[in-house]
């Protein structure tokens, strides 16, 4: 990952947060697929309305992998209204224009109000249709608000577990700030400005040796570049090792000759 948080083991999944409600899900392999992008970014809390495979499902158990706890604990309903019936704000996911008056939201911008509701003892449900047809009208006019992603118009269906992980991931940039890019360190640190400096002598005494500052009246600005380049470098220790390595390998060699 270049431009995400952290792979931290000790991530604190505390606090309040939303009821991710499947709404008459039709294959058990997205329901398992779901739950593993819930656990991705610390959501816990399932309810599955008439599953049309039945319940428990072992396509779902085999696909959650190590979120199998999610589906265990999850709430089975026979509809909507039950699934949704302790929640105080109630989300609706669909890219399609229904003809009913509600706030439509990003998935950002919902979220970020999830996170106000619950963070004053608010309970926040999020419908997410069957992967057919998507959310009835009937259940969407049990909704607060609508959230709908700014997809493709011309393909705008996104696969269950695609939309419970696109939602819970804003869901989780509410909750903890995302590092937008940092640096990888594999077993090494940045180099110093004195260990860059005696690179930079190293390549300078050995290409003065070699002849190539030439002709004699253009040799200090050359210098003054090679230093700038190296100057500019982000080099780590690692990187000044092989770089001296380089540079005595090819005396080595030429001493060979």
């Amino acid at each position: 990952m270049s431009s995400t948080e952290t792979n931290d083991q000790t991530q604190d999944f505390s606090g309040p947060i939303p009821t991710f409600v499947l709404v008459r899900p039709q294959m058990g392999e997205n329901i398992g697929g779901a739950a593993r992008a819930m656990w991705n970014f610390g959501l816990d809390r399932m309810r599955i309305v008439d599953p049309r495979d039945g319940w428990p499902n072992q396509k779902a158990v085999a696909m959650a992998s190590g979120a199998g706890r999610l589906l265990d604990e999850a709430g089975l309903h026979e509809n909507v209204q039950s699934a949704v019936g302790d929640c105080d704000y109630v989300f609706a996911t669909t890219a399609r224009m229904r003809g009913i008056t509600k706030p439509v939201m990003s998935p950002e911008r919902a979220m970020a109000h999830a996170r106000k509701i619950t963070k004053e003892g608010g309970k926040v449900g999020v419908l997410f249709g069957p992967e057919r047809s998507g959310l009835e009208n009937e259940d969407v006019a049990l909704a607060n608000a609508i959230i709908t992603a700014p997809v493709n118009p011309l393909y705008s269906s996104l696969n269950l577990a695609q939309c419970v992980l696109l939602t819970a991931y804003e869901w989780r940039r509410q909750t903890q700030e995302v590092v937008p890019e940092y640096m990888e360190m594999a077993k090494t640190d940045w180099a110093s400005h004195v260990e860059v400096q005696k690179l930079s002598d190293h390549y300078e005494e050995t290409l003065d040796g070699a002849g190539f500052f030439y002709p004699e009246e253009k040799a200090d600005n050359m210098k003054t570049n090679l230093r700038n380049l190296w100057s500019r470098m982000p080099l780590t220790k690692a990187d000044i090792m092989v770089f001296h390595g380089m540079i005595r390998q090819m005396k080595r060699w030429k001493e060979r000759g």
